[in-house]
Protein backbone atom coordinates (compact mmCIF):
# COMPACT_ATOMS: atom_id res chain seq x y z
CA UNK A 1 0.00 0.00 0.00
CA UNK A 2 1.02 3.61 -0.83
CA UNK A 3 2.08 5.86 2.30
CA UNK A 4 0.99 9.76 2.86
CA UNK A 5 2.14 12.08 5.54
CA UNK A 6 -0.43 14.01 7.28
CA UNK A 7 -0.17 16.53 10.37
CA UNK A 8 -2.83 17.77 12.98
CA UNK A 9 -2.77 18.62 16.72
CA UNK A 10 -5.00 17.45 19.44
CA UNK A 11 -8.23 18.39 20.46
CA UNK A 12 -8.88 19.34 23.97
CA UNK A 13 -12.61 20.34 23.10
CA UNK A 14 -14.88 18.17 21.68
CA UNK A 15 -19.05 18.32 20.68
CA UNK A 16 -20.62 20.12 17.48
CA UNK A 17 -19.99 23.52 18.99
CA UNK A 18 -16.16 22.44 19.31
CA UNK A 19 -16.28 21.03 15.85
CA UNK A 20 -17.90 23.88 13.94
CA UNK A 21 -15.56 26.51 15.68
CA UNK A 22 -12.68 24.23 14.04
CA UNK A 23 -13.97 23.70 11.16
CA UNK A 24 -14.34 27.38 10.42
CA UNK A 25 -10.30 27.83 11.20
CA UNK A 26 -10.00 25.17 8.13
CA UNK A 27 -9.25 22.32 10.27
CA UNK A 28 -11.00 19.11 10.28
CA UNK A 29 -12.43 17.16 13.47
CA UNK A 30 -10.66 13.71 13.55
CA UNK A 31 -10.92 10.73 15.83
CA UNK A 32 -8.14 7.90 16.14
CA UNK A 33 -9.37 4.41 17.12
CA UNK A 34 -6.62 1.87 18.35
CA UNK A 35 -5.59 -0.56 20.68
CA UNK A 36 -6.89 1.66 23.38
CA UNK A 37 -10.74 0.66 25.07
CA UNK A 38 -12.85 2.73 27.41
CA UNK A 39 -14.19 1.24 30.79
CA UNK A 40 -16.99 -0.37 28.77
CA UNK A 41 -14.78 -2.20 26.47
CA UNK A 42 -15.16 0.06 23.37
CA UNK A 43 -12.42 1.58 21.15
CA UNK A 44 -11.33 4.83 23.12
CA UNK A 45 -10.95 7.69 20.07
CA UNK A 46 -8.01 9.95 20.67
CA UNK A 47 -9.33 13.40 19.29
CA UNK A 48 -7.37 16.02 16.80
CA UNK A 49 -7.77 18.45 14.60
CA UNK A 50 -6.12 18.03 10.75
CA UNK A 51 -6.21 21.22 8.09
CA UNK A 52 -7.89 20.53 4.77
CA UNK A 53 -5.14 20.95 2.81
CA UNK A 54 -3.42 18.01 4.32
CA UNK A 55 -6.23 15.31 4.59
CA UNK A 56 -7.25 16.48 0.60
CA UNK A 57 -4.46 14.50 -0.64
CA UNK A 58 -5.70 11.53 1.38
CA UNK A 59 -9.23 11.52 0.76
CA UNK A 60 -9.74 12.78 -3.13
CA UNK A 61 -7.71 9.96 -4.54
CA UNK A 62 -8.50 6.83 -6.47
CA UNK A 63 -5.87 4.93 -4.15
CA UNK A 64 -6.02 3.68 -0.93
CA UNK A 65 -3.02 4.80 1.50
CA UNK A 66 -1.76 3.73 5.16
CA UNK A 67 -1.31 7.19 6.82
CA UNK A 68 1.20 8.43 8.61
CA UNK A 69 -0.55 10.86 11.21
CA UNK A 70 2.24 13.18 13.22
CA UNK A 71 -0.47 14.63 16.02
CA UNK A 72 1.78 17.40 18.13
CA UNK A 73 5.20 15.57 17.14
CA UNK A 74 3.30 11.95 17.94
CA UNK A 75 3.61 10.00 15.33
CA UNK A 76 0.78 6.97 14.22
CA UNK A 77 0.07 4.46 11.40
CA UNK A 78 -3.79 4.37 10.38
CA UNK A 79 -5.82 4.20 7.73
CA UNK A 80 -9.06 6.22 7.08
CA UNK A 81 -11.89 4.29 8.20
CA UNK A 82 -14.63 6.42 7.73
CA UNK A 83 -15.47 10.08 5.92
CA UNK A 84 -18.40 12.00 6.74
CA UNK A 85 -19.80 14.71 4.60
CA UNK A 86 -22.12 17.69 4.48
CA UNK A 87 -25.21 15.74 2.84
CA UNK A 88 -25.31 19.06 0.42
CA UNK A 89 -22.65 20.53 -0.07
CA UNK A 90 -20.21 17.67 -0.38
CA UNK A 91 -17.99 19.05 2.14
CA UNK A 92 -15.63 16.92 4.45
CA UNK A 93 -16.95 17.17 8.15
CA UNK A 94 -15.15 14.46 9.91
CA UNK A 95 -12.86 11.74 9.75
CA UNK A 96 -12.60 8.44 11.69
CA UNK A 97 -8.78 6.92 11.63
CA UNK A 98 -7.94 3.53 12.60
CA UNK A 99 -4.54 2.50 14.48
CA UNK A 100 -2.75 -0.38 12.55
CA UNK A 101 0.61 -2.26 12.66
CA UNK A 102 2.46 -4.70 10.78
CA UNK A 103 1.24 -7.00 12.46
CA UNK A 104 -2.64 -7.01 12.98
CA UNK A 105 -4.59 -7.59 9.95
CA UNK A 106 -7.13 -4.89 8.86
CA UNK A 107 -9.74 -5.17 6.63
CA UNK A 108 -10.10 -2.43 4.14
CA UNK A 109 -11.76 -2.03 0.48
CA UNK A 110 -9.15 -2.17 -2.53
CA UNK A 111 -9.99 -0.98 -5.66
CA UNK A 112 -10.25 -3.54 -8.43
CA UNK A 113 -8.48 -3.42 -11.78
CA UNK A 114 -9.97 -5.20 -14.58
CA UNK A 115 -7.63 -6.46 -16.86
CA UNK A 116 -7.44 -8.15 -20.04
CA UNK A 117 -9.72 -8.16 -23.35
CA UNK A 118 -12.97 -10.18 -22.43
CA UNK A 119 -14.07 -12.92 -25.00
CA UNK A 120 -17.63 -11.54 -24.35
CA UNK A 121 -16.84 -7.79 -25.30
CA UNK A 122 -15.39 -9.50 -28.35
CA UNK A 123 -18.43 -10.69 -29.38
CA UNK A 124 -20.00 -7.26 -29.43
CA UNK A 125 -21.16 -7.35 -25.81
CA UNK A 126 -20.59 -4.79 -23.13
CA UNK A 127 -18.33 -5.55 -19.97
CA UNK A 128 -19.59 -3.93 -16.94
CA UNK A 129 -18.30 -3.64 -13.32
CA UNK A 130 -20.30 -3.58 -10.93
CA UNK A 131 -18.37 -2.85 -7.42
CA UNK A 132 -15.52 -0.82 -7.33
CA UNK A 133 -13.90 -1.79 -4.38
CA UNK A 134 -13.54 -5.81 -2.64
CA UNK A 135 -13.04 -5.47 0.93
CA UNK A 136 -9.74 -7.91 1.90
CA UNK A 137 -8.63 -8.88 5.65
CA UNK A 138 -4.52 -8.88 6.00
CA UNK A 139 -2.07 -7.20 7.78
CA UNK A 140 -1.34 -4.02 6.00
CA UNK A 141 2.33 -4.49 4.57
CA UNK A 142 0.36 -7.69 2.83
CA UNK A 143 -2.33 -5.54 0.85
CA UNK A 144 -1.95 -4.60 -2.27
CA UNK A 145 -2.73 -0.53 -4.14
CA UNK A 146 -5.02 -2.50 -6.32
CA UNK A 147 -6.67 -6.20 -7.04
CA UNK A 148 -5.89 -7.54 -11.01
CA UNK A 149 -8.94 -9.77 -12.32
CA UNK A 150 -8.42 -11.39 -15.80
CA UNK A 151 -11.97 -10.82 -17.82
CA UNK A 152 -9.85 -12.31 -20.96
CA UNK A 153 -12.24 -15.50 -20.40
CA UNK A 154 -15.40 -13.86 -19.47
CA UNK A 155 -18.42 -14.62 -22.18
CA UNK A 156 -21.48 -12.96 -23.58
CA UNK A 157 -23.89 -12.76 -20.48
CA UNK A 158 -21.71 -14.30 -17.84
CA UNK A 159 -19.93 -12.92 -14.63
CA UNK A 160 -17.74 -13.26 -12.24
CA UNK A 161 -18.28 -13.39 -8.31
CA UNK A 162 -16.39 -12.98 -5.61
CA UNK A 163 -16.80 -16.46 -4.67
CA UNK A 164 -14.51 -17.42 -7.62
CA UNK A 165 -11.47 -15.31 -6.95
CA UNK A 166 -8.28 -15.60 -5.02
CA UNK A 167 -5.33 -13.26 -3.91
CA UNK A 168 -2.09 -14.70 -2.39
CA UNK A 169 -1.88 -13.80 1.48
CA UNK A 170 -5.42 -12.05 1.29
CA UNK A 171 -8.49 -13.23 2.85
CA UNK A 172 -11.33 -11.59 1.38
CA UNK A 173 -14.18 -10.03 3.08
CA UNK A 174 -16.84 -9.21 0.88
CA UNK A 175 -20.13 -11.88 0.27
CA UNK A 176 -19.25 -14.42 -1.76
CA UNK A 177 -21.99 -13.41 -4.22
CA UNK A 178 -21.41 -10.05 -4.63
CA UNK A 179 -21.13 -9.73 -8.49
CA UNK A 180 -17.80 -7.89 -9.43
CA UNK A 181 -18.35 -7.56 -13.06
CA UNK A 182 -19.91 -9.11 -16.26
CA UNK A 183 -20.54 -9.22 -19.85
CA UNK A 184 -24.31 -7.90 -21.00
CA UNK A 185 -25.77 -8.59 -24.65
CA UNK A 186 -26.40 -5.39 -26.67
CA UNK A 187 -28.38 -5.10 -29.69
CA UNK A 188 -25.44 -5.57 -32.10
CA UNK A 189 -24.77 -8.64 -30.19
CA UNK A 190 -27.82 -9.84 -30.14
CA UNK A 191 -28.55 -9.34 -33.99
CA UNK A 192 -25.45 -11.26 -34.66
CA UNK A 193 -26.18 -13.89 -32.68
CA UNK A 194 -29.34 -14.13 -34.83
CA UNK A 195 -27.77 -13.90 -37.65
CA UNK A 196 -25.52 -16.51 -36.97
CA UNK A 197 -28.71 -18.96 -36.31
CA UNK A 198 -30.29 -18.14 -39.74
CA UNK A 199 -27.38 -18.74 -41.17
CA UNK A 200 -27.43 -22.34 -40.25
Amino acid sequence: MREINVSGQKRTETGKKASKLLRKEGLIPCNLYGEKKDAKGLPEAFSFGVPMTELRKAIYTPHVYVVNLTIDGEAHKAVIKEIQFHPTSDAVLHVDFFEINETKPITIGIPVNLTGHAQGVRDGGKLQLQIRKINVTAPYKNIPEKLDIDVTPLELGKSIKVGSLQFEGLEIATSKEVIVCSVKATRASRSAAAAEEAAQ
